[in-house]
């Protein structure tokens, strides 16, 4: 396997002008060195076509799909993935920022890990829109009790990951065939079916910031009566199709009694 094996970052941007420049910037001050960048936006309605345009210009090496209708996260990301080469992959949402070794560490840790280990994710700092700290990911979910390897059980109870540090193999997407086109959102349901077939592996670092934007899918993501929620119920009758064990069962009938 080679040593420094390509890795694609698909960074998807929808009215994110204020952010996008910043995020590229943290994808060109990577310490790795192979790296190929896709910008994916999704029919922007402010000035985020332009902004990208620009940093294209400046760095031509970057892959820019400009899509002319809006057609939501998860199909946005496959049309980056159909033209993604990494063996690596990961998905930057353009309000967020990977610090200078995010890409270094996943590569060494998946590496480390083996071919049976499709998902490296990460400590995260959380900040606000003007980039401040609110806190970081792990003082609510400390080190010591994250786990690795098989999380299937443990990832129907518990939102451990912080979803912007994912970084994935193209073995496990390949697999998934992508993300599913008909959900709004794509990370609870990349776990679930991923970690049935998958191992992941955590990094004790803050690698990457989370930028938490008023009114965002993300800001309201599991929130009570939220539309999205209906995406969650989908993904649950996925976990009853591959649950293998009564305790499995036990557990995802424990976590909608919760809802």
């Amino acid at each position: 396997m080679n040593a420094t094996p390509l890795v694609s970052v698909i960074c998807l941007c929808y009215n994110h002008e204020r952010f996008v420049k910043e995020a590229v910037i943290s994808v060109l001050q990577q310490t790795y060195p192979h790296i190929e960048l896709i910008i994916v936006d999704d029919a922007s309605t402010d000035g985020s076509k332009v902004a990208i345009a620009e940093l294209v210009q400046q760095h031509p090496e970057i892959k820019f799909l400009s899509l002319e209708t809006n057609v939501g996260n998860c199909k946005a990301f496959n049309q980056g993935l159909a033209v993604s080469r990494g063996q690596f992959i990961i998905d930057l949402a353009a309000d967020d920022i990977l610090l200078p070794a995010r890409v270094e560490r996943g590569v060494e840790a998946l590496l480390l890990a083996g071919s049976d280990f499709g998902l490296n994710f990460t400590d995260a700092e959380w900040i606000s829109e003007k980039g401040s700290c609110l806190y970081v990911h792990s003082h609510r979910f400390p080190h010591a009790t994250i786990p690795q390897g098989d999380v299937y059980g443990e990832l129907i109870t518990r939102y451990f990951i912080c979803s912007p540090t994912m970084m994935f193999t193209r073995d496990l997407i390949a697999t998934l065939k992508g993300y599913d086109e008909t959900l709004a959102y794509e990370d609870f349901d990349l776990w679930i079916r991923g970690s049935r077939m998958f191992k992941f592996c955590y990094t004790p670092e803050i690698l990457v910031k989370k930028r938490v934007v008023n009114h965002s899918k993300s800001h309201k993501q599991f929130t009570r009566n939220d539309r999205q929620r209906y995406s969650t119920f989908t993904v649950c009758t996925k976990i009853l199709e591959l649950n293998r064990n009564k305790r499995n069962k036990n557990l995802l009938k424990k976590e909608f009694c919760m809802k």
